[in-house]
């Protein structure tokens, strides 16, 4: 299936950011934008939500730490119970080392994962560029014309990216379905104005 995009690139971070609270304002909702590096205050501008990947990374972190204590309590105190140097059976604090590495492996992996598939992200599926320029000097944001289906939407968005600095708009189609954002809800839209 086919999935149409509207795009517009931006040169400057700064433009990029004052144009997505300026298109905000007016309605819009950018499906997502591509920047080359990190761009400061660009979620708040888009009303994205934020991100529970580090909730995540705790629950899985705590997981790999309990699943250690348990691992280690039945071993030695159970499975084989061996006094070593004249340490009692159930040495809870020589667990220190294995619990802590196993609690950061359960969560670098676990998030790693977790972010793959929020994303879309997999080896299995050929990803598709939006626009090359990504990567180098552009900044591009992206509008689903599934979602603005009209004429008039088109145009109104088309007219507000020229007005704020795009310096391109082009249409896109992709074979594969860029993954929407999560946002807030809108009823902070006027906060936006005194943040700069």
């Amino acid at each position: 299936m086919k999935h149409k995009y509207l795009l517009g690139s931006f040169d400057d971070d700064e433009v990029l950011v004052e144009a997505t609270k300026k298109i905000r304002q007016a309605g819009y909702q950018m499906h997502e934008i591509y920047t080359p590096f990190p761009v400061h205050g660009l979620d708040e501008a888009m009303g994205l939500q934020h991100t529970r990947l580090h909730t995540a990374g705790f629950v899985i972190g705590a997981t790999g730490t309990l699943f250690a204590f348990t691992m280690l309590s039945f071993i030695t105190a159970i499975d084989w119970d061996i006094m070593v140097g004249g340490k009692p059976f159930f040495a809870f604090p020589s667990f220190g080392p294995v619990m802590f590495e196993l609690t950061v492996l359960f969560a670098a992996i676990g998030m790693t994962v977790i972010f793959y598939l929020r994303n879309g992200l997999s080896v299995f599926k050929s990803t598709e560029v939006v626009d090359d320029r990504i990567t180098d000097d552009r900044f591009v944001m992206a509008f689903c014309q599934k979602k603005y289906e009209s004429v008039e939407d088109i145009a109104g968005i088309t007219a507000l990216l020229k007005q704020h600095g795009a310096v391109e708009i082009k249409e896109r189609i992709l074979e594969n379905e860029i993954p929407p954002n999560l946002f807030k809800h809108d009823e902070d839209l006027a906060a936006l104005d005194h943040h700069h």
